[in-house]
């Protein structure tokens, strides 16, 4: 995980604020556009987003940033471009400028007041940290004069959320808010992204300056340069691993969705017949349908994926970073393989696993370089890798069970991702994540899940950030019945905007995945885990916000029901009542080997039996060997 400090953004340690903020405005540039105007605080910060392009705001109003919001209604009123989403509670808010980032690419912003509006606010900051989410985040604060004296509604949240975000500001100064909010774009949007925090005391908000508009792409920070073009040396060295390798392995992770490299995988691929897996938050990435696609690897991920990263001599780890939910025990993650890592971030090549070639670079522009140096591959030694893997697909797919009295939890994801192809699916955390992960075929960006954190409540706010950036795509969320209870609240702000969300609710009536640890590491001591008493009635709920309610309790009903949610011209919430005591397989327990998968209806022929050839003579191996003794060389 990278490192919870200021030092992300530059060089220094975070010491002090003024220390910070005097580097950082000795070498900002600023463009003037027309002469000085005569305004608030508030409406420097406004006019700043509205310049870098911001169209919604996710917020929820408070003592502490009520000049930020009346400047806020003059701009709505004015027809100034900003629009303001009111959510119901702030973790909402942030989570909807979150699936607002993943769905666009484009920065997230949401406000909150001081205090408890700004902690209300911190899972949504931590979620998008942790799975690398440009957002800004504004956060009402109490009077200059009154901060440090436990005042109401105080909160120290420049403090509070240090490991948490890519960088933080408190405005000391109204005439410093057009530069922080540029260098503050640029900081959230560049290099590795992440969310920027942005604390405005409300005397700030309040006081009037002449004010000089900042310009995007106007702010010049020396201490801050990410690395874009990767090392032509290592890319080199990466190229001659590939045309050595003979069991070589992509694996993807949302690096890839982030630089929108989906083409340079695609062509990376199917020039050397490398088969991909990705992560969890590299869906998308690459084609599922395509026939090298092994879909997710990891704890739920697919059995031949899982078998191929055992079994590679070669693993390409693009835009990913060794998650423990990917490598299972480390030290037997890909044991065999040479390892090329390409990355934009220098603090994870190398934290988990030492590559034999790192490249740092923005993984687009490193993936076009070594493209356009092997235009052609003359080296194509992979077909019995592919013919084995191949036979893996076919002994071990993924299963959807049918049973007689119930419908299974991956039929109805499936059946939503048949009849919604080209939908923008979201999750929640949990069992439905992972089957949706399975069995959803989404396209890049069209992928919105919490991977790093794994936030309950995620679901719902983020399909409506991403319904708000793309109103006539069709955004459905896949939940859960006990995730949905966590940010249920924001139906209300679905029914208040039209905001066209179709939630369907997987309800097994538990707490799926810790019922699912609890029956398999626990010895069935099923603590806290079963959420039937006090389960709301969710069709009656849904109605209570004058949204439409569905049920579907049997297949018979099951295709019809899918359909008439996803026709309906308004929010609908289905609750699917899905088999009680379904577990998610194939799954890897935790301290096993990827290889070491639960759930799979017969136990697998051992990947070792293969032959290993020397990547370095050629020379064929016994499955036993550690050393070729053709050349000596590791194997």
């Amino acid at each position: 995980m990278r490192s919870p400090s200021v030092s992300q953004v530059d060089s220094l340690s975070p010491i002090s604020l003024p220390q910070i903020e005097n580097q950082i405005n000795s070498t900002v540039s600023t463009l003037p556009v027309a002469t000085p105007k005569r305004v608030s605080g508030g409406y420097a910060l406004l006019d700043s987003l509205k310049r870098h392009g911001v169209e919604y705001i996710f917020g929820y109003p408070g003592g502490a940033i009520l000049p930020i919001y009346d400047d806020l209604y003059k701009a709505e009123v004015e027809g100034r471009g900003i629009e303001h989403i009111l959510v119901r509670h702030e973790q909402g808010a942030a989570h909807a400028a979150d699936g607002y980032a993943r769905a666009t690419g484009k920065v997230g912003v949401c406000f909150g007041t001081s205090g408890p509006g700004a902690t209300n606010l911190v899972t949504g900051i931590a979620t998008a940290y942790m799975d690398s989410i440009p957002m800004i985040i504004v956060t009402g604060q109490v009077s200059r004069p009154t901060i440090g004296t436990d005042a109401f509604q105080e909160t120290d949240i420049y403090g509070i959320t240090l490991p948490i975000v890519k960088h933080s500001y408190v405005v000391r100064d109204p005439r410093d808010m057009a530069r922080i909010v540029a260098e503050a774009f640029h900081i959230a949007s560049t290099g590795r992204p992440g969310p920027v925090l942005i604390d405005v005391p409300k005397d700030v908000a309040l006081e009037e300056f002449d004010y000089i508009s900042v310009e995007p792409g106007s702010v010049k920070l020396p201490g801050y340069r990410p690395t874009v073009k990767g090392n032509p040396r290592q890319i080199s060295a990466a190229i001659q691993l590939m045309r050595e390798s003979r069991r070589p392995l992509l694996y993807v992770g949302g690096g890839a969705i982030i630089s929108g490299a989906y083409q340079e995988v695609k062509r990376l691929a199917e020039l050397f017949n490398i088969p991909v897996t990705t992560t969890l938050m590299g869906l998308g990435a690459f084609d599922e349908h395509h026939p090298l696609s092994l879909g997710m690897l990891g704890m739920h991920g697919t059995a031949y994926a899982n078998f191929a990263v055992s079994d590679c001599d070669l693993l390409i780890c693009v835009g990913a970073r060794f998650d423990d939910r990917v490598t299972g025990k480390l030290d037997e993650f890909a044991s065999r393989a040479k390892v090329i890592h390409i990355d934009i971030d220098p603090a994870e090549v190398g934290k988990n696993r030492v590559p034999e070639v790192p490249i740092v670079g923005d993984v687009k522009t490193v993936l076009q370089d070594l493209l356009r140096r092997c235009k052609e591959n003359t080296h194509n030694q992979t077909q019995e890798w592919l013919t084995l893997i191949n036979r893996w697909k076919e002994e071990y797919p993924l299963e959807i069970p049918h049973y007689a009295d119930s419908i299974s939890p991956q039929e109805i994801i499936a059946e939503v991702g048949r009849q919604a192809p080209d939908a923008i699916f979201t999750t929640d955390v949990g069992q439905h994540q992972m089957w949706a992960a399975q069995f959803l075929k989404a396209g890049p960006r069209r992928w919105i899940s919490s991977a790093g954190l794994g936030t309950m409540g995620f679901g719902v706010p983020a399909a409506m950030g991403a319904k708000v950036a793309y109103p006539d795509r069709q955004v459905v969320c896949i939940s859960g019945d006990a995730s949905f209870q966590m940010n249920l609240q924001e139906l209300g702000t679905l029914a208040q905007y039209g905001i066209n969300v179709k939630t369907l609710i997987i309800n097994n009536g538990w707490q799926g995945m810790v019922r699912q640890w609890q029956q398999a590491f626990y010895g069935e001591r099923y603590s806290c885990s079963n959420m039937e008493v006090g389960m709301p009635d969710i069709e009656f709920l849904a109605k209570a916000y004058g949204i439409k309610g569905m049920v579907i309790q049997n297949r018979d009903e099951m295709k019809d029901a899918i359909a008439e949610m996803l026709a309906h011209d308004g929010p609908v919430v289905v609750n699917a009542y899905v088999t009680r005591d379904e577990n998610c397989y194939p799954m890897v327990a935790p301290g096993k080997s990827n290889a070491q998968m639960v759930g799979l209806r017969r136990q697998p022929q051992k990947a070792s039996l293969e032959p290993i050839y020397c990547s370095n003579c050629g020379a064929k191996n016994q499955p036993s060997n550690n050393f070729c003794p053709e050349c000596g060389i590791k194997l």
